[in-house]
C-alpha cells in the first residue's frame, strides 16, 4: 500500500522521473519524463539505458551515474544532451536499493537565456573596444555563435559604397574552411532579391535555405551554399546613425529554427554592431580628419643647396585628437637657416589653434628681425604676453649660420637654445655622437616675459646630421626619459650612414612601432659635403 502511495505520487510528479537498476536496465519513468525526453514508456522501460542514451556513456551525465553507483552518494549534474534531445537537463541522481532513481527537469530556456545574456556581455566588451573597423567586426561571429546559430557571416560596406564579407564562424571546426570559402565567393554572385541585398535596404529577412540556393547562378557560390546544407537564416541590418552599414545573417543546421526570442536577441546585437561600426567610422572620419588639420599647419620639407631638410609627423594612436606639436624650417633674410621644433601644452583644438599661432609668429619675428635663436624666443615671449595669448608650450630653435671662410673651410656654426624642450641631436660624419649638451631647463614659453635666453654655439662639418624632435619619440609610459634617450642613441648610432630619409623612418619605426603615446614631430638636417 506504501508502495502504491510513492507510485501515485511519481506519477503525478510534474519533475521528471526515471529508474534503473544495478545493470543499468531501465525499471520505471513517469509521464512527466516520458515529456522531457520526448519517448513513451514502452519504447523505454526494460531496455539498456545505455543503448538508448549512448551520447552519456563518456558524457558529464554518465560519468556522474557511474560515480553515484559506486560511492552511494546522491549527486546534482546540468549539461547539454546533443542530439536528438538537444536539450539542457538539470538531472540529480540518488542512490537506491535496487540500482539509480533520476529526478530531472529540462532547463533549457535557462539555460539559453543565461548564455545569451553572457553572450551579449562578451560583445559588448568586445565592441567597446571597437575602433578598428576591419579588426573589431571580424571577430564577432565567433561570439555569436553557437548561442544564436550554427554559423555566422558579417558583412559591412566599405567606404566606396561595396559590401564584403569581414568575418565567419561555425560552430563545427570541420565546416569553418568550407564557410570561408563561401564567403570569398557568395557575394558576387548574389542576385539583387538575395536577403543579404534586401538587409542592405534595410529589411529584416527569414528565409528557407532552399530559397537562397533557388537564387544563386550556377558556380562555385551555389555548390558551396548546397555542401553547407543550411535549412534556414536570418538577415539583419547592422543600422547607423541613419544609414545601413552591412548585414548580419545567421544560419541554422538541421531541423533547428530561429525562434522569436532568438529574432529578437538577433536584432539586439545587429543594433549594437552596427552602432559600433558606425561609431568606428566616425572615429576614422575624425582622426583623419585632426591628421589633415594638425598637417596643414605643419611645414614642407626645405630644399636647400647647402643642406638636405627632412621632416616627420607622426599622431598620436590613442586617440583622433588634435594636437600641439610643430616643427618649421625657412631661410631668414640674412640666408642662415632656422629649424624650429616645439610642443604646445594639451591635445586638443585649443592647443592646435595655439600651436597654429605660436608658430606663425615665430616665422613672423625670426624673418622680420633676422635675430638670432635666444632672441627670437624672447620676441616670442613678449608677443604672448602682450597678445595674453594663454598657453604654455617648449620649443628649441636651431639657427645654421656660415661666413665665406667657413663656407670655403666646410664648416657650418649652429646656434641653438630651448625653453624647456629637448635638446638637438649631434650625429658626426663618422657615425658617432655629439655628448649631450649642458640643458639648464630654462623655462617654458609664457610664464615670464622678461627671461633672458641663453644661446650655445657649436661648429660642425660637412655630412653632420641634427635632430630635432618632440618628447613623443622617445616618451614611454613605464619609462623615463633618460632611458627613452638612451634608445635614441643607441639607435641614431647604428642608423648613422643611412640616407636622412631612411634615417627618419627607422627611428620612428624603432622608437614607437607605429603607435605612438604621444604625438611625434621630427625635423632633420644633413649638411651637404
Amino acid at each position: 500500500m506504501p508502495w502504491r502511495a510513492g507510485e501515485r505520487v511519481v506519477e503525478s510528479m510534474p519533475v521528471g522521473f526515471m529508474s534503473v537498476d544495478h545493470d543499468w536496465v531501465i525499471t520505471h519513468i513517469n509521464p512527466a519524463g516520458e515529456r522531457l525526453v520526448q519517448a513513451c514508456r514502452e519504447d523505454l522501460v526494460g531496455r539498456i539505458y545505455w543503448d538508448i542514451y549512448p551520447e552519456t556513456v563518456d558524457h558529464d551525465f554518465g560519468r556522474t551515474y557511474r560515480k553515484v553507483l559506486e560511492s552511494g552518494q546522491p549527486a546534482m549534474v546540468e549539461a547539454f544532451y546533443p542530439h536528438p534531445l538537444n536539450r539542457w537537463y538539470e538531472v540529480e541522481a540518488v542512490p537506491a536499493t535496487d540500482g539509480l532513481m533520476f529526478y530531472f527537469t529540462d532547463v533549457t530556456e535557462r539555460r539559453v537565456a543565461q548564455d545569451r545574456l553572457a553572450m551579449l556581455a562578451r560583445l559588448s566588451a568586445e565592441l567597446a573596444g571597437t575602433l578598428d573597423a576591419d579588426a573589431g567586426m571580424s571577430r564577432i561571429p565567433r561570439l555569436l555563435v553557437p548561442s544564436l546559430g550554427d554559423w555566422c557571416l558579417l558583412t559591412v560596406v566599405d567606404d566606396d559604397g561595396r559590401p564584403r564579407d569581414v568575418g565567419c564562424w561555425h560552430a563545427d571546426p570541420a565546416q569553418r574552411a568550407l564557410v570561408e570559402r563561401y564567403a570569398a565567393v557568395r557575394l558576387d554572385a548574389m542576385p539583387v532579391t538575395s536577403p543579404v541585398v534586401r538587409a542592405l535596404m534595410g529589411e529584416t529577412v527569414v528565409s528557407a535555405s532552399a530559397d537562397v540556393v533557388d537564387l544563386l547562378p550556377p558556380g562555385d557560390a551555389r555548390e558551396l551554399a548546397e555542401l553547407l546544407g543550411v535549412t534556414s537564416g536570418v538577415t539583419l541590418p547592422l543600422r547607423g546613425r541613419g544609414r545601413t552599414l552591412g548585414v548580419l545573417t545567421l544560419y541554422f543546421d538541421g531541423s533547428r529554427k530561429p525562434t522569436d526570442a532568438e529574432l529578437v536577441t538577433g536584432q539586439e546585437v545587429a543594433d549594437r554592431v552596427g552602432l559600433a561600426l558606425d561609431n568606428a567610422r566616425l572615429f576614422s572620419e575624425q582622426r583623419k580628419l585632426a591628421e589633415e588639420l594638425q598637417r596643414s599647419l605643419l611645414t614642407g620639407p626645405l630644399d636647400l643647396d647647402r643642406a638636405e631638410v627632412v621632416v616627420r609627423y607622426t599622431p598620436a594612436a590613442e586617440a583622433a585628437r588634435v594636437g600641439g606639436d610643430w616643427y618649421d624650417a625657412f631661410v631668414q633674410p640674412c640666408g642662415a637657416m632656422m629649424l624650429v621644433i616645439g610642443d604646445v601644452v594639451g591635445h586638443d583644438t585649443a592647443a592646435a589653434a595655439a600651436m597654429g599661432q605660436l608658430r606663425s609668429l615665430l616665422r613672423g619675428i625670426a624673418t622680420y628681425s633676422d635675430a638670432g635663436p635666444g632672441e627670437v624666443l624672447r620676441g616670442l615671449d613678449a608677443a604672448m604676453a602682450q597678445l595674453r595669448l594663454d598657453t604654455y608650450a617648449t620649443a628649441a630653435v636651431a639657427r645654421f649660420e656660415q661666413t665665406p671662410a667657413e663656407a670655403a673651410r666646410g664648416v657650418t656654426r649652429m646656434r641653438w637654445t630651448n625653453a624647456g624642450h629637448l635638446p638637438p641631436l649631434v650625429i658626426h660624419p663618422d657615425g658617432t655622437l655629439a655628448a649631450l649638451a649642458q640643458w639648464k631647463g630654462e623655462l617654458l614659453l609664457g610664464v615670464d616675459a622678461a627671461v633672458r635666453r641663453e644661446e650655445s654655439v657649436v661648429t660642425l662639418d660637412e655630412g653632420t646630421t641634427v635632430l630635432l624632435f618632440t618628447d613623443g619619440l622617445i616618451e614611454r609610459r613605464d619609462a623615463d626619459l633618460d632611458e627613452g634617450m638612451g634608445r635614441l642613441r643607441a639607435a641614431a648610432a647604428e642608423l648613422a650612414g643611412e640616407p636622412l630619409d631612411v634615417l627618419c623612418d627607422e627611428l620612428v619605426d624603432r622608437l614607437v612601432h607605429g603607435r605612438p603615446d604621444d604625438d611625434v614631430a621630427l625635423v632633420a638636417v644633413r649638411l651637404r659635403r
